[in-house]
C-alpha cells in the first residue's frame, strides 16, 4: 500500500467496486479498501435489469452471465389474501437482451467486482478499515487512516475520497449528513430455503412480493442458483423486533399470516438460522465536499422492496467515478463537481421512492391500479426494471395518488 493516491475509494461492495474500476481505468491511481474479508456475505441478492448498462461499462456482462446464476425475468405481487398478480414480464414491455437480469450471490457477485478493480489498475485490500476520513483546517477530505490486517495503522494521502461504506456511512455521521425517513424505519428477518416452490417457465426466477394478511408485513421472494431461495420478512423496526419474542418465534408468526407464502414452503426445508437487520430509510443532505464524494448507501438507502439497491450503486459508482475522473483532469475538486450527477439521479429516484411509498399505503393496490389505469403498465414496468431516468414516470403517479385517495374515501365510507 502506497503512502499517497489520486483516489481512496472506502468500501467494496457494487458503488466502490464500480467507482474503482472506473478511476483505475482512467490511469488515476486507486486504492480500493474493503474492512471485510473478500468474498463476504451480503444481503441484497436481486438485481433490476437496468444494472445491464453500468455491468456493460465495466466490462462484467458476460462473466455474469457466465456465473449460473438465476436469471431473473420478471416481478410478481401477491396479496394480503393470496391473489396473485399477473407477473411483470420485462421482456414483454423490451424485447432486449437487458430486459433480464440475474438473482445473484452477493459474496460471489461482490467479489467480481472487487477482481474486476484490480484487473483495471487499483490496490485493492482487504481486512483493512478506514478509521477516519481526514480533513484540512477549510473542510477539504485530504486522505484517511486505515488500519491493516495486523492491527497496525497509518495515514494515506489523497486527492479524493469517494465514501462507498454502506450504512457505516462514515463521512456522513462524521459531519452530521444522515436525514432518517420517519415513515420507513424498517427491520427484516431472513433465512434461506430449500426447494421451495417457484413460478413457471419464464417466471421461475421472479422476484415475489408476497404481503401479509394484516398488511403490516410483507415478504420477498427471491430464487437463487442451486434450489436456495432466499425469504426474508420486512415491517416497521418497532412492530417486527421490539417486544415479541425472538427473531425465530415473530418470523415464524408473520410466516403464518402469510397466505401466499405457506403453500410455496410445504416442501421446503430452511437451511441454517435466521438472520436480522435494521433497514432506515435516509438520505444525505449533503452529498460531496472539496475533495470527497458520497456514493451508495453512503449516499442514501430507500428500501428493499423494489430490489433498487445494487443498480443504483452500481450507477452511483459509474457515475461518481467519471466526476472524479473528470474533476482531477480539470484540477476541480469542488463538491459541486465531484456530486455533478447526484441531483438528476436523485430524480429519477424519486419514483422508486414514491412507488415505495404507495406499496406502504394499505388502501393501495397494484393489481386494482392496473385494472383503473392499464395505459400505465408500461410505465410501470419501466420502474420495476430501473428505467427511472427520465420523466415519463410522472403522469403515472399523479393518477395513482388519486386511486388511493379514492380508496382512502371508500374505506371511511
Amino acid at each position: 500500500m502506497k503512502s499517497a493516491y489520486d483516489c481512496v475509494v472506502i468500501g467494496a461492495g457494487p458503488a466502490g467496486g464500480s467507482a474503482a474500476s472506473i478511476t483505475a481505468e482512467a490511469g488515476l491511481e486507486t486504492l480500493l479498501i474493503e474492512r471485510e474479508r473478500v468474498p463476504r456475505f451480503h444481503i441484497g441478492e436481486s438485481l433490476m435489469p437496468e444494472t445491464f448498462w453500468p455491468l456493460q461499462r465495466l466490462g462484467l456482462n458476460d462473466r455474469v452471465r457466465g456465473a449460473g446464476w438465476q436469471v431473473k425475468k420478471s416481478v410478481q405481487f401477491v396479496t394480503h389474501r393470496g391473489t396473485e398478480s399477473a407477473p411483470f414480464f420485462f421482456r414483454q414491455h423490451d424485447d432486449r437482451d437487458c430486459s433480464d437480469t440475474w438473482q445473484v450471490e452477493r459474496s460471489e457477485f461482490d467479489k467480481m467486482l472487487f477482481d474486476r478493480a484490480a484487473e483495471l489498475g487499483a490496490d485493492c485490500y482487504d481486512e483493512t478499515r478506514v478509521t477516519d476520513v481526514r480533513f484540512d483546517g477549510e473542510g477539504k477530505a485530504i486522505g484517511v487512516v486505515v488500519k491493516d490486517r495486523h492491527g497496525q495503522s497509518r495515514e494515506i494521502d489523497s486527492k479524493v475520497v469517494i465514501d462507498a461504506s454502506g450504512q457505516q456511512s462514515l463521512i456522513a455521521n462524521k459531519l452530521g449528513l444522515k436525514e432518517v425517513n420517519p415513515d420507513l424505519k424498517k427491520a427484516a428477518i431472513w433465512g434461506y430455503y430449500r426447494d421451495a416452490v417457484r413460478g413457471d417457465g419464464d417466471n421461475a426466477g421472479a422476484t415475489i412480493i408476497l404481503q401479509t394478511e394484516s398488511q403490516q408485513s410483507w415478504f420477498w421472494f427471491i430464487p437463487l442458483s442451486r434450489g436456495i431461495t432466499s425469504i426474508g420478512c420486512v415491517a416497521d423496526n418497532d412492530y417486527l423486533l421490539k417486544g415479541r419474542g425472538t427473531p425465530e418465534q415473530v418470523y415464524a408468526e408473520e410466516l403464518d399470516r402469510c397466505p401466499g407464502l405457506k403453500s410455496r414452503l410445504e416442501n421446503a426445508t430452511r437451511l441454517g438460522g435466521l438472520k436480522t437487520a435494521k433497514e432506515f430509510s435516509y438520505m444525505t443532505k449533503q452529498h460531496a465536499g472539496e475533495g470527497w464524494v458520497l456514493i451508495g448507501d453512503a449516499f442514501g438507502f430507500i428500501d428493499p422492496v423494489y430490489s433498487s439497491g445494487v443498480y443504483f450503486a452500481l450507477e452511483m459508482g459509474v457515475k461518481a467515478g467519471d466526476s472524479v475522473v473528470q474533476g482531477i483532469r480539470e484540477n476541480n475538486l469542488s463538491g459541486d463537481k465531484l456530486a455533478e450527477w447526484a441531483e438528476d439521479f436523485k430524480e429519477g429516484a424519486m419514483w422508486v421512492r414514491k412507488l415505495v411509498h404507495a406499496f406502504y399505503t394499505k388502501e393501495f393496490s397494484i393489481g386494482r391500479f392496473m385494472k383503473e389505469h392499464p395505459e400505465h403498465r408500461g410505465t410501470l414496468t419501466d420502474v420495476l426494471i430501473g428505467r427511472v431516468f427520465n420523466e415519463a414516470a410522472g403522469k403515472m403517479f399523479d393518477d395513482m395518488e388519486k386511486s388511493i385517495e379514492k380508496a382512502k374515501t371508500m374505506m371511511a365510507s
